[in-house]
């Protein structure tokens, strides 16, 4: 096991396209880390790089304690895991899992116990005389990871390796992987573009946009106190609701927030976290809205008139323990900067607004409802910057 380390690595291409901007990641020893992103942000870039398999441009690449910059693939140390499992099919699962060590001329019996204990931990003891096109996507899964386990490695490189997978088998491997990373202790650098897969496994979770990493936290930090409007629509799902509004605070210290021709009075603990609105009063803010705090009005009918926001239903998901509403705001929508999201429309008209609500809501297409919004967990950005006023 090795801590994993890039200074400010930046990667540009021939042609001058520049992937990386000076990347600096600290990977703890044995701890799993996800790098997350949209399509064509740098993220497998990143993990070409620590692999050997992509020249660093500027900067400096530890493994352990030794600097690897021009140190070649097969002698750093790590073992990759790649999505398209990569077996050789006509060997048995028994040797496509022993062949590194058998290329590295391993001993008999140390090949055999090693692809035994492997075997043991991905549940594959039973499978080991059949042929990778005996085995289901998810066996085949784990008899990649088992290559790379038995290898005994500093470091896992894994490469979307669920990405292959139907949606099922992405939830089953999900755990085993998180599964088999706590059991073996292995520092693992983890690249993939779906969020929900990031945030569900990662000790930590790393947020990658254009080349230039965004934020990384813990994976409810970053859920609950997003630096910036790229990670607050991100991360979440169905993302973030994001609009333009302006703040408006009275001598009383009564705060409210417009949104289009509507307003929402600002519950008093809002400021209290975020004391820096303060001075923002008459400005321009952008208001992020979570789904989940929003609620049809008439399941809570004690909510105040002044928490509740008038809108039309677009579209209804009957989820079974929740349902997504779909509703029209006249508030001006904010583009967060993903080029991977996609708006939900319902007859051709874009939907500016989605709600978690409970199940018993009884919202029907077309009809025109009271939202009620939880105002103390409003999120706010400064339109400019798109960074989060807080302190």
């Amino acid at each position: 096991m090795a801590e994993v380390v890039l200074e400010h690595v930046t990667k540009i291409y021939p042609n001058g396209f520049q992937a990386v901007t000076d990347l600096s990641l600290d990977i703890a020893d044995g701890e799993f880390l996800v790098l997350v992103g949209p399509s064509g942000c740098g993220k497998s870039t990143a993990l070409r790089m620590i692999a050997g398999l992509e020249e660093i441009s500027s900067g400096t690449l530890r493994i352990g304690d030794r600097v690897v910059n021009d140190v070649p693939p097969k002698d750093r140390d790590i073992a990759m895991v790649f999505q398209n499992y990569a077996l050789y099919p006509h060997m048995t699962v028994y040797d496509n899992i022993g062949f590194a060590l058998k290329l590295a001329k391993t001993p008999k019996d140390e090949i055999d116990r090693r692809v035994r204990e492997a075997a043991a931990v991905l549940e594959l003891t039973d499978y080991l005389d059949r042929k990778p096109g005996q085995l289901s996507g998810g066996q085949r899964q784990r008899v990649a990871m088992g290559r790379a386990i038995v290898r005994q490695p500093s470091a896992f490189l894994m490469d979307e390796p669920l990405s292959n997978l139907d949606a099922k088998l992405r939830v089953q491997m999900r755990a085993e992987i998180a599964r088999i990373q706590r059991d073996l202790g292995v520092t693992t650098f983890y690249v993939t573009h779906d969020q929900v897969e990031a945030m569900t496994m990662g000790d930590r979770v790393a947020v990658i946009k254009d080349g230039h990493l965004q934020q990384v936290d813990t994976p409810q930090r970053l859920y609950d106190h997003p630096e910036n409007l790229f990670v607050a629509a991100f991360i979440g799902s169905p993302s973030m609701n994001l609009y333009e509004g302006a703040l408006h605070i009275d001598e009383a210290g009564t705060s409210t927030v417009t949104l289009g021709s509507q307003t929402l009075a600002l519950d008093p603990a809002l400021l209290a976290a975020r004391p820096a609105l303060r001075a923002y009063d008459g400005r321009k803010v952008v208001v992020g809205i979570r789904p989940e705090d929003t609620e049809d009005a008439r399941l809570v009918p004690d909510a105040p008139a002044d928490r509740r926001l008038r809108s039309t239903v677009e579209l209804v998901e009957a989820l079974g323990a929740e349902i997504l509403v779909h509703f029209s705001l006249d508030a001006v929508p904010v583009d967060a900067g993903d080029p991977d999201a996609q708006q939900v429309t319902a007859a051709g008209v874009s939907s500016h607004a989605v709600g978690r609500f409970n199940p018993r809501s009884p919202a029907r297409l077309g009809e025109d409802i009271e939202v009620v919004v939880d105002t103390a967990r409003l999120h706010v950005f400064d339109p400019e910057t798109g960074l989060a006023i807080w302190e």
